[in-house]
């Protein structure tokens, strides 16, 4: 095999979807003499269990990992339980709350779960910070944080902006991507993963690997996916798609999205080439309509978080549901004692977080019970009243309850 040859390809293949490669040509030299000497990559990607909840732009990296891995190479995932209790301050604006270890660990477990949805996990090495954090001295501690000045720390957007506005930035923050640098050391990482806003915690790796002799890693950084708003995806927005919710609800927040984030979807998940995504963006600009591209790109997120054959179910009743404006398949039932407002009835059935949230989408005209449409947030629901088989209550064509008497 012509090792310069094969690495030029799995180069192609590995820049899909990526925004930017530090440097190119020693990723290019790395891939050769892994090929060369069959030797696969170590490919670095850490999971930061401050949360469990994992929406589909985190999974972004992870797919690339997994392309890693198709190609041959060591995926190794760092579970962050040292740096977790800190919190990585990337973007934020204030300090993070402390978490426990046993809140570290349920969300690692959590966030291991969903990750393993499109990594392979019996191809992938899993290490805990704890492994070699739990045993290092002070002096080891200070020594690592002397390799890094207050200068190049500050060169962190998120510490400068911070500190130029007289916003507290805790100097336990300023050790986060000093620990997330050590552990490119101690795995003797090849390449690092993440998305942009990673930039400076792994070039911090690069830095640190080069200051102990070590030959530095290489940086692969991919863009944010963009949310149903266009902004970048983020629970905190409520415009993220969560691995979790299932293939039906997956499906019908995809099909949310603005037709202009089609090829951006299919760039970044699916790691499309090149050539596919131009074809559907000049599809798109001839002017035929999108719906039938998005129709396809939902099933096959569907199909890639969920078991084998969950996007064709979730697109048959999405359609049944939208298209042939049709009820689910299965609606959960709410036992209803006595009268209430269906503001309260919403909020007590679960399909609103609150009453005052129900209040606002009764007044929006998204609430119907039997397709009529409720326009009073006092309209009482009375259990007396209740058809035999039960009033279906609905808001838009997502969230669904059937209220029954007891």
């Amino acid at each position: 095999m012509d090792a310069r040859k094969e690495a030029q390809r799995q180069l192609s293949l590995l820049e899909r979807g990526c925004e930017e490669v530090i440097p190119r040509e020693g990723l290019l030299g790395k891939l050769e003499r892994s090929i060369g000497t069959n030797t696969p990559l170590r490919v670095k990607l850490g999971i930061d269990p401050t949360s469990s909840n994992v929406h589909i732009g985190h999974m972004v990296p992870y797919g690339k990992l997994r392309q890693f891995q198709d190609l041959g190479h060591q995926a190794v995932l760092i579970i962050g339980d040292y740096t977790a209790s800190i919190g990585d301050p990337t973007g934020r604006n204030t300090e993070r709350p402390p978490l426990t270890l046993e809140q570290v660990k349920a969300n690692a477990e959590r966030y291991a779960e969903q990750i393993f949805r499109v990594v392979d996990e019996t191809r992938a090495e899993v290490r805990r910070q704890s492994e070699w954090y739990g045993n290092l001295s002070l002096a080891e501690i200070l020594k690592l944080a002397g390799t890094f000045s207050l200068a190049q720390l500050l060169a962190h957007e998120t510490f400068r902006d911070r500190y130029e506005k007289g916003t507290r930035v805790g100097v336990h923050e300023l050790l986060y991507p000093i620990l997330q640098a050590y552990d490119s050391v101690v795995i003797h990482a090849d390449v690092e993963l993440g998305g942009t806003d990673q930039k400076f915690n792994i070039l911090a790796g690069r830095d640190l690997m080069r200051d102990q002799g070590i030959e530095p890693q290489c940086a692969m950084l991919l863009p944010l996916l963009p949310g149903l708003d266009g902004r970048k995806m983020s629970k905190s927005f409520g415009n993220d798609i969560p691995v979790t919710i299932g293939p039906d609800e997956q499906f019908a927040r995809v099909m949310a999205i603005a037709d202009e984030y089609i090829v951006t979807y299919q760039k970044l998940i699916f790691l499309e080439s090149a050539e596919t995504c131009e074809a559907t963006a000049r599809r798109i600009e001839s002017g035929e309509n999108p719906m039938q591209m998005k129709l396809e790109l939902a099933s096959r997120i569907a199909e890639r978080f969920n078991p084998s054959g969950s996007g064709e179910l979730a697109r048959t009743e999405w359609e049944r549901r939208f298209s042939k404006k049709g009820n689910p398949a299965d609606i959960p039932s709410f036992a209803c004692e006595s009268a209430m407002d269906v503001c309260r009835l919403l909020r007590e059935a679960g399909l609103t977080a609150s009453s005052s949230e129900a209040r606002r989408l009764v007044a929006e005209g998204a609430v119907f019970a039997n397709d009529v449409r409720l326009d009073d947030p006092c309209y009482a629901i009375d259990p007396a009243a209740i058809p035999a088989g039960g009033l279906c209550v609905r808001i838009g064509r997502r969230r669904y309850v059937r209220v029954v008497c007891l």
